[in-house]
Protein backbone atom coordinates (compact mmCIF):
# COMPACT_ATOMS: atom_id res chain seq x y z
CA UNK A 1 0.00 0.00 0.00
CA UNK A 2 1.16 3.32 -0.86
CA UNK A 3 1.24 5.79 2.06
CA UNK A 4 -0.10 9.02 1.50
CA UNK A 5 -0.95 11.37 5.01
CA UNK A 6 -2.16 15.21 4.49
CA UNK A 7 -2.32 18.08 6.58
CA UNK A 8 -5.66 19.97 6.17
CA UNK A 9 -5.56 23.66 7.84
CA UNK A 10 -7.50 26.28 7.55
CA UNK A 11 -6.60 29.82 6.99
CA UNK A 12 -8.18 31.52 9.56
CA UNK A 13 -5.23 32.57 11.89
CA UNK A 14 -1.28 32.01 12.29
CA UNK A 15 -0.36 28.50 12.66
CA UNK A 16 -0.64 27.28 15.74
CA UNK A 17 1.46 24.71 17.77
CA UNK A 18 -0.79 21.96 17.75
CA UNK A 19 -1.81 22.42 13.62
CA UNK A 20 2.45 22.19 13.13
CA UNK A 21 2.20 18.94 15.29
CA UNK A 22 -0.38 17.58 13.83
CA UNK A 23 1.49 17.78 10.52
CA UNK A 24 4.48 17.11 11.47
CA UNK A 25 3.25 13.75 12.38
CA UNK A 26 1.98 13.38 9.05
CA UNK A 27 5.49 14.33 7.22
CA UNK A 28 7.47 12.13 9.47
CA UNK A 29 5.01 9.13 9.01
CA UNK A 30 5.25 10.22 5.34
CA UNK A 31 8.99 10.29 5.19
CA UNK A 32 9.92 7.39 7.22
CA UNK A 33 7.40 5.33 5.24
CA UNK A 34 8.77 6.25 2.11
CA UNK A 35 5.33 7.29 1.32
CA UNK A 36 3.63 10.93 0.32
CA UNK A 37 2.62 14.27 2.00
CA UNK A 38 -0.10 16.05 0.93
CA UNK A 39 -1.38 19.86 1.88
CA UNK A 40 -4.70 20.69 1.30
CA UNK A 41 -6.62 24.20 2.44
CA UNK A 42 -9.74 23.83 3.97
CA UNK A 43 -10.80 27.12 3.19
CA UNK A 44 -14.27 26.98 3.04
CA UNK A 45 -15.30 29.72 5.51
CA UNK A 46 -15.76 33.25 3.33
CA UNK A 47 -15.60 35.06 6.30
CA UNK A 48 -13.34 34.06 8.34
CA UNK A 49 -10.34 32.62 5.81
CA UNK A 50 -8.06 34.92 4.83
CA UNK A 51 -4.43 35.42 2.40
CA UNK A 52 -2.08 36.28 5.26
CA UNK A 53 -3.52 33.52 7.27
CA UNK A 54 -3.01 31.12 4.36
CA UNK A 55 0.31 32.61 3.92
CA UNK A 56 1.38 32.00 7.64
CA UNK A 57 0.66 28.72 6.95
CA UNK A 58 3.00 28.12 4.30
CA UNK A 59 5.95 29.88 6.14
CA UNK A 60 5.81 28.09 9.22
CA UNK A 61 5.65 24.84 7.49
CA UNK A 62 8.27 25.93 5.20
CA UNK A 63 10.49 27.28 8.05
CA UNK A 64 9.63 23.84 10.14
CA UNK A 65 11.43 22.16 6.69
CA UNK A 66 8.34 20.33 6.37
CA UNK A 67 7.90 20.13 2.40
CA UNK A 68 5.12 18.62 0.76
CA UNK A 69 5.17 16.48 -2.09
CA UNK A 70 1.30 17.76 -3.50
CA UNK A 71 -0.70 20.22 -2.75
CA UNK A 72 -0.77 24.68 -3.57
CA UNK A 73 2.86 25.82 -5.32
CA UNK A 74 3.59 22.15 -5.98
CA UNK A 75 0.18 20.70 -7.76
CA UNK A 76 -0.44 16.89 -7.96
CA UNK A 77 -3.23 14.35 -9.84
CA UNK A 78 -5.52 14.78 -7.02
CA UNK A 79 -6.11 18.74 -6.72
CA UNK A 80 -7.29 21.10 -6.83
CA UNK A 81 -5.99 21.36 -3.22
CA UNK A 82 -7.84 24.13 -2.30
CA UNK A 83 -11.32 23.30 -1.19
CA UNK A 84 -13.12 25.74 -2.86
CA UNK A 85 -12.01 24.84 -5.73
CA UNK A 86 -13.48 21.44 -5.12
CA UNK A 87 -17.32 22.14 -5.49
CA UNK A 88 -18.21 19.55 -8.46
CA UNK A 89 -16.13 16.84 -6.58
CA UNK A 90 -18.39 16.98 -3.97
CA UNK A 91 -21.89 17.65 -5.94
CA UNK A 92 -20.88 14.43 -7.80
CA UNK A 93 -20.10 12.62 -4.44
CA UNK A 94 -23.41 14.34 -2.99
CA UNK A 95 -25.55 13.08 -6.04
CA UNK A 96 -24.24 9.20 -4.74
CA UNK A 97 -25.61 9.61 -1.56
CA UNK A 98 -28.93 11.12 -3.29
CA UNK A 99 -29.17 8.22 -5.36
CA UNK A 100 -28.79 5.73 -2.94
CA UNK A 101 -31.34 7.67 -0.41
CA UNK A 102 -28.69 8.38 2.12
CA UNK A 103 -30.05 11.54 2.42
CA UNK A 104 -33.06 13.63 3.03
CA UNK A 105 -33.99 17.42 3.27
CA UNK A 106 -35.25 19.26 6.07
CA UNK A 107 -35.56 22.91 6.72
CA UNK A 108 -33.52 23.24 3.65
CA UNK A 109 -30.61 21.46 4.85
CA UNK A 110 -29.23 17.94 4.02
CA UNK A 111 -28.67 15.49 6.32
CA UNK A 112 -27.04 11.69 5.51
CA UNK A 113 -29.14 9.00 7.17
CA UNK A 114 -27.11 7.13 9.70
CA UNK A 115 -27.36 3.31 9.57
CA UNK A 116 -28.95 2.46 13.23
CA UNK A 117 -25.91 0.14 14.44
CA UNK A 118 -22.87 0.26 16.76
CA UNK A 119 -19.69 1.29 14.73
CA UNK A 120 -16.53 -0.01 15.69
CA UNK A 121 -13.40 1.70 14.90
CA UNK A 122 -9.67 0.35 15.79
CA UNK A 123 -7.70 3.88 16.59
CA UNK A 124 -3.72 2.89 15.75
CA UNK A 125 -3.27 5.36 19.16
CA UNK A 126 -6.63 4.82 21.46
CA UNK A 127 -7.16 1.33 20.38
CA UNK A 128 -10.95 0.29 19.65
CA UNK A 129 -13.81 2.93 19.90
CA UNK A 130 -17.03 1.94 19.65
CA UNK A 131 -19.81 4.24 19.10
CA UNK A 132 -23.79 3.13 19.22
CA UNK A 133 -26.05 4.39 16.46
CA UNK A 134 -29.08 2.64 17.68
CA UNK A 135 -30.07 5.64 19.72
CA UNK A 136 -31.19 8.23 17.44
CA UNK A 137 -31.73 10.71 20.00
CA UNK A 138 -28.37 10.52 20.88
CA UNK A 139 -26.98 10.22 17.72
CA UNK A 140 -28.85 12.33 15.16
CA UNK A 141 -28.53 12.30 11.49
CA UNK A 142 -26.10 14.54 10.52
CA UNK A 143 -26.01 17.70 8.38
CA UNK A 144 -23.60 17.26 5.60
CA UNK A 145 -25.29 20.10 3.60
CA UNK A 146 -26.63 23.53 4.72
CA UNK A 147 -29.20 25.29 3.42
CA UNK A 148 -27.00 27.57 1.78
CA UNK A 149 -25.80 24.87 -0.44
CA UNK A 150 -22.34 24.51 1.33
CA UNK A 151 -21.01 21.81 2.49
CA UNK A 152 -19.82 21.04 6.04
CA UNK A 153 -16.48 19.89 7.28
CA UNK A 154 -17.21 15.76 7.65
CA UNK A 155 -18.72 15.29 4.08
CA UNK A 156 -15.92 17.15 2.45
CA UNK A 157 -13.08 15.91 4.61
CA UNK A 158 -14.35 12.59 3.72
CA UNK A 159 -14.77 12.79 -0.06
CA UNK A 160 -11.05 15.02 0.01
CA UNK A 161 -9.10 11.85 1.50
CA UNK A 162 -10.86 9.15 -0.42
CA UNK A 163 -10.64 11.34 -3.63
CA UNK A 164 -6.43 11.96 -2.42
CA UNK A 165 -6.54 8.35 -1.87
CA UNK A 166 -4.95 9.11 1.69
CA UNK A 167 -4.11 6.05 3.55
CA UNK A 168 -3.49 7.58 6.89
CA UNK A 169 -5.40 10.20 8.99
CA UNK A 170 -3.64 11.46 11.64
CA UNK A 171 -5.00 14.12 13.37
CA UNK A 172 -5.87 15.46 16.92
CA UNK A 173 -7.57 13.67 19.49
CA UNK A 174 -10.64 15.96 19.61
CA UNK A 175 -12.10 14.59 16.40
CA UNK A 176 -11.96 10.97 17.56
CA UNK A 177 -15.60 10.96 18.41
CA UNK A 178 -15.95 12.63 14.80
CA UNK A 179 -14.14 9.30 13.00
CA UNK A 180 -17.80 6.89 13.85
CA UNK A 181 -19.59 9.00 11.63
CA UNK A 182 -16.88 9.74 8.54
CA UNK A 183 -16.78 5.72 8.49
CA UNK A 184 -20.50 5.69 8.26
CA UNK A 185 -20.24 7.88 4.94
CA UNK A 186 -17.06 5.81 3.63
CA UNK A 187 -19.29 2.90 3.84
CA UNK A 188 -22.00 4.55 2.33
CA UNK A 189 -19.50 5.49 -0.58
CA UNK A 190 -18.77 2.41 -1.09
CA UNK A 191 -15.54 2.86 -0.32
CA UNK A 192 -12.37 1.70 2.13
CA UNK A 193 -11.31 4.02 4.73
CA UNK A 194 -8.14 4.78 5.67
CA UNK A 195 -6.10 4.19 8.81
CA UNK A 196 -6.63 6.57 11.64
CA UNK A 197 -4.70 7.74 14.44
CA UNK A 198 -5.81 10.39 16.95
CA UNK A 199 -2.93 11.92 18.63
CA UNK A 200 -3.10 13.53 21.98
CA UNK A 201 -3.97 16.92 22.85
CA UNK A 202 -1.41 19.18 23.82
CA UNK A 203 -1.80 21.28 27.30
CA UNK A 204 -0.57 23.77 29.01
CA UNK A 205 2.23 23.18 32.13
CA UNK A 206 -0.50 23.65 34.08
CA UNK A 207 -2.90 21.16 33.10
CA UNK A 208 -5.35 23.53 30.97
CA UNK A 209 -6.03 23.29 27.35
CA UNK A 210 -3.63 24.92 25.07
CA UNK A 211 -5.43 27.89 23.75
CA UNK A 212 -3.98 30.39 20.55
CA UNK A 213 -3.46 33.32 23.21
CA UNK A 214 -0.99 31.05 25.26
CA UNK A 215 2.66 31.67 25.77
CA UNK A 216 4.23 29.42 22.68
CA UNK A 217 1.83 28.76 20.64
CA UNK A 218 1.87 30.98 17.73
CA UNK A 219 4.43 29.16 15.61
CA UNK A 220 5.70 32.22 14.01
CA UNK A 221 6.65 34.11 17.16
CA UNK A 222 9.35 31.09 17.34
CA UNK A 223 11.55 32.43 14.56
CA UNK A 224 11.29 35.88 15.57
CA UNK A 225 12.58 34.51 18.95
CA UNK A 226 15.54 32.90 17.65
CA UNK A 227 14.66 29.46 17.52
CA UNK A 228 16.45 27.28 15.25
CA UNK A 229 13.98 25.43 12.92
CA UNK A 230 15.42 22.14 13.65
CA UNK A 231 15.08 22.97 17.90
CA UNK A 232 11.41 23.19 17.18
CA UNK A 233 10.48 20.27 15.13
CA UNK A 234 12.63 18.40 17.97
CA UNK A 235 11.04 19.95 21.12
CA UNK A 236 7.54 19.07 18.77
CA UNK A 237 8.36 15.86 18.05
CA UNK A 238 8.32 14.69 21.97
CA UNK A 239 4.63 16.27 22.16
CA UNK A 240 3.07 13.28 22.59
CA UNK A 241 5.72 10.47 20.72
CA UNK A 242 8.13 8.93 23.03
CA UNK A 243 11.27 8.05 21.59
CA UNK A 244 11.99 4.81 23.84
CA UNK A 245 15.54 6.23 24.76
CA UNK A 246 16.76 8.54 27.25
CA UNK A 247 18.24 10.85 24.37
CA UNK A 248 15.73 13.68 23.72
CA UNK A 249 18.07 15.85 21.72
CA UNK A 250 17.86 14.45 17.51
CA UNK A 251 18.09 15.76 14.20
CA UNK A 252 15.48 16.01 11.88
CA UNK A 253 16.94 12.86 10.20
CA UNK A 254 16.88 10.80 13.11
CA UNK A 255 13.43 11.94 13.92
CA UNK A 256 12.36 10.91 10.61
CA UNK A 257 14.01 7.44 11.08
CA UNK A 258 13.02 6.96 14.61
CA UNK A 259 8.85 7.90 14.43
CA UNK A 260 6.35 5.58 14.81
CA UNK A 261 2.78 6.12 15.31
CA UNK A 262 2.94 2.58 18.06
CA UNK A 263 5.14 5.21 20.23
CA UNK A 264 2.68 7.97 20.46
CA UNK A 265 1.83 8.47 23.80
CA UNK A 266 -2.64 8.29 24.84
CA UNK A 267 -1.99 11.05 27.63
CA UNK A 268 -2.26 14.56 26.74
CA UNK A 269 1.16 15.92 26.41
CA UNK A 270 2.46 18.95 28.61
CA UNK A 271 3.91 21.95 26.85
CA UNK A 272 6.56 23.66 28.36
CA UNK A 273 8.23 26.96 27.31
CA UNK A 274 11.67 26.40 29.28
CA UNK A 275 11.98 22.92 28.12
CA UNK A 276 11.82 24.34 24.27
CA UNK A 277 14.13 27.13 25.08
CA UNK A 278 16.46 24.47 26.39
CA UNK A 279 16.25 22.01 23.76
CA UNK A 280 16.83 25.29 21.31
CA UNK A 281 19.96 26.20 23.58
CA UNK A 282 21.04 22.20 22.62
CA UNK A 283 20.90 22.63 18.88
CA UNK A 284 22.57 25.78 19.64
CA UNK A 285 25.44 24.31 21.18
CA UNK A 286 25.85 21.65 17.91
CA UNK A 287 25.99 24.24 15.36
CA UNK A 288 29.63 25.02 14.13
CA UNK A 289 30.82 29.04 15.14
CA UNK A 290 30.24 29.70 11.13
CA UNK A 291 26.71 28.16 11.28
CA UNK A 292 26.20 30.27 14.49
CA UNK A 293 27.45 33.41 13.37
CA UNK A 294 25.05 33.00 9.86
CA UNK A 295 21.85 32.53 12.44
CA UNK A 296 22.36 34.73 14.81
CA UNK A 297 23.68 37.81 12.38
CA UNK A 298 20.11 39.02 11.24
CA UNK A 299 19.58 39.48 14.59
CA UNK A 300 21.76 41.54 15.42
CA UNK A 301 21.56 43.50 12.43
CA UNK A 302 18.00 43.76 13.32
CA UNK A 303 19.13 45.78 16.67
CA UNK A 304 21.46 48.15 14.59
CA UNK A 305 25.05 47.23 15.51
CA UNK A 306 27.88 47.28 13.66
CA UNK A 307 29.21 43.89 12.80
CA UNK A 308 32.72 44.45 12.27
CA UNK A 309 35.53 42.30 10.09
CA UNK A 310 35.38 39.44 13.67
CA UNK A 311 31.64 39.05 14.56
CA UNK A 312 32.23 35.24 13.90
CA UNK A 313 34.51 35.28 16.71
CA UNK A 314 32.58 37.63 18.64
CA UNK A 315 29.44 35.77 18.17
CA UNK A 316 31.36 32.14 18.86
CA UNK A 317 32.00 33.81 22.15
CA UNK A 318 28.71 33.52 23.52
CA UNK A 319 27.41 30.06 21.53
CA UNK A 320 27.05 28.45 24.99
CA UNK A 321 25.93 31.33 26.66
CA UNK A 322 22.25 31.95 25.27
CA UNK A 323 19.45 29.80 24.68
CA UNK A 324 17.83 31.68 21.88
CA UNK A 325 19.49 33.58 19.10
CA UNK A 326 17.33 36.76 19.92
CA UNK A 327 19.80 36.84 23.47
CA UNK A 328 22.71 37.42 20.97
CA UNK A 329 22.77 40.99 20.32
CA UNK A 330 22.36 41.91 24.18
CA UNK A 331 25.19 39.37 24.77
CA UNK A 332 27.80 40.97 22.40
CA UNK A 333 26.64 44.61 21.99
CA UNK A 334 29.49 45.84 24.33
CA UNK A 335 32.01 44.34 22.03
CA UNK A 336 30.65 46.02 18.92
CA UNK A 337 30.40 49.24 20.58
CA UNK A 338 32.02 51.03 22.78
CA UNK A 339 28.43 52.70 24.39
CA UNK A 340 26.81 50.55 26.77
CA UNK A 341 25.03 50.51 29.80
CA UNK A 342 26.24 49.51 33.64
CA UNK A 343 24.42 47.12 35.37
CA UNK A 344 23.67 48.88 38.24
CA UNK A 345 23.08 45.46 40.36
CA UNK A 346 26.82 44.62 39.39
CA UNK A 347 28.37 47.82 40.28
CA UNK A 348 26.95 47.73 43.67
CA UNK A 349 28.78 44.86 44.00
CA UNK A 350 31.56 46.26 43.02
CA UNK A 351 31.44 49.39 45.05
CA UNK A 352 31.01 46.84 48.06
CA UNK A 353 34.72 46.91 47.94
CA UNK A 354 35.73 50.65 48.99
CA UNK A 355 39.69 49.94 47.99
CA UNK A 356 38.72 48.38 44.56
CA UNK A 357 39.11 51.61 42.52
CA UNK A 358 43.15 52.17 43.42
CA UNK A 359 43.71 48.07 42.86
CA UNK A 360 42.14 48.20 39.41
CA UNK A 361 44.13 51.78 38.69
CA UNK A 362 46.82 49.82 39.43
CA UNK A 363 45.92 46.83 37.25
CA UNK A 364 45.55 48.95 34.53
CA UNK A 365 49.23 50.03 34.84
CA UNK A 366 50.46 46.65 34.48
CA UNK A 367 48.13 45.84 31.68
CA UNK A 368 49.80 48.94 30.00
CA UNK A 369 53.52 47.25 30.40
CA UNK A 370 52.18 44.21 28.08
CA UNK A 371 54.20 44.53 25.28
CA UNK A 372 52.30 41.50 23.30
CA UNK A 373 48.96 41.51 24.28
CA UNK A 374 46.96 38.61 24.79
CA UNK A 375 44.49 36.57 26.80
CA UNK A 376 47.14 34.63 28.46
CA UNK A 377 49.31 37.44 28.94
CA UNK A 378 46.71 39.61 30.48
CA UNK A 379 45.62 36.79 32.57
CA UNK A 380 49.23 36.09 33.59
CA UNK A 381 49.85 39.84 34.18
CA UNK A 382 46.60 39.78 36.52
CA UNK A 383 47.72 36.93 38.95
CA UNK A 384 51.31 38.79 38.93
CA UNK A 385 49.94 41.78 40.26
CA UNK A 386 47.42 40.17 42.66
CA UNK A 387 50.46 38.58 44.54
CA UNK A 388 51.66 41.99 44.62
CA UNK A 389 48.65 42.64 46.53
CA UNK A 390 48.62 40.06 48.22
CA UNK A 391 45.20 39.21 47.25
CA UNK A 392 43.39 36.61 45.23
CA UNK A 393 43.34 36.79 41.14
CA UNK A 394 40.04 35.60 41.22
CA UNK A 395 39.03 38.93 43.48
CA UNK A 396 40.11 40.98 40.53
CA UNK A 397 37.92 38.83 37.95
CA UNK A 398 34.12 40.33 38.27
CA UNK A 399 35.42 44.15 38.61
CA UNK A 400 37.24 43.55 35.37
CA UNK A 401 34.78 41.88 33.53
CA UNK A 402 32.26 44.58 35.17
CA UNK A 403 35.06 47.18 33.69
CA UNK A 404 34.93 45.93 30.47
CA UNK A 405 31.27 44.59 29.63
CA UNK A 406 29.66 46.71 31.80
CA UNK A 407 27.86 43.48 33.22
CA UNK A 408 28.90 40.36 36.19
CA UNK A 409 28.04 37.54 33.76
CA UNK A 410 28.76 36.78 29.92
CA UNK A 411 31.53 35.61 27.77
CA UNK A 412 34.71 34.15 29.18
CA UNK A 413 37.12 36.86 30.58
CA UNK A 414 39.70 35.68 28.45
CA UNK A 415 37.60 35.97 25.17
CA UNK A 416 36.62 39.50 26.22
CA UNK A 417 40.61 40.50 27.15
CA UNK A 418 40.84 39.46 23.31
CA UNK A 419 38.11 40.58 21.23
CA UNK A 420 38.58 44.03 22.99
CA UNK A 421 42.20 44.08 22.63
CA UNK A 422 44.34 46.12 24.44
CA UNK A 423 43.92 49.84 24.14
CA UNK A 424 39.92 49.66 24.27
CA UNK A 425 40.85 47.10 27.36
CA UNK A 426 43.36 49.79 29.00
CA UNK A 427 39.97 52.66 28.37
CA UNK A 428 37.24 50.96 29.59
CA UNK A 429 39.17 49.81 32.72
CA UNK A 430 41.05 53.55 33.23
CA UNK A 431 36.87 55.18 32.83
CA UNK A 432 35.16 52.90 35.30
CA UNK A 433 38.26 53.47 37.53
CA UNK A 434 36.85 57.20 37.03
CA UNK A 435 33.89 56.42 37.83
CA UNK A 436 34.27 54.80 40.76
CA UNK A 437 36.30 58.00 42.24
CA UNK A 438 33.54 60.18 41.46
CA UNK A 439 30.51 58.05 43.53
Amino acid sequence: MSIRTRFAPSPTGYLHVGGARTALFNWLFARQQGGSFVLRIEDTDKERNTDEARLAIFEGMSWLGMDWDEGPDKGGEFGPYYQSERNEIYNRYFEQLVRADRVYEEDGAWRFRFERKTVTMHDLVCGEVTIDYRDESNTPDMVVKRSDGSYVFHFVNVVDDLEMKISHVIRGEDHLMNTPKHLQLIEAFGCSAPAYAHIPLILNADGSKMSKRDEGAAVGDYQKQGYLPAAVTNFLALLGWNPKTEDEVFSVSELIERFSLEQVNRAPARFDIEKCQWMNQQHLAKLGDEEFAAAARPLVEAAGLALGDQFERIAAAVKAKVRLLSEVPAAIDFILTDTFDLDEEALEKVNNNADIAPILDGLADQFDAITDWSADAAKQALNEFAEAKQTKPGKLMFPLRVALSGRGHGPDLGDILTLLGKQRCLKRLRSFVSKLKST
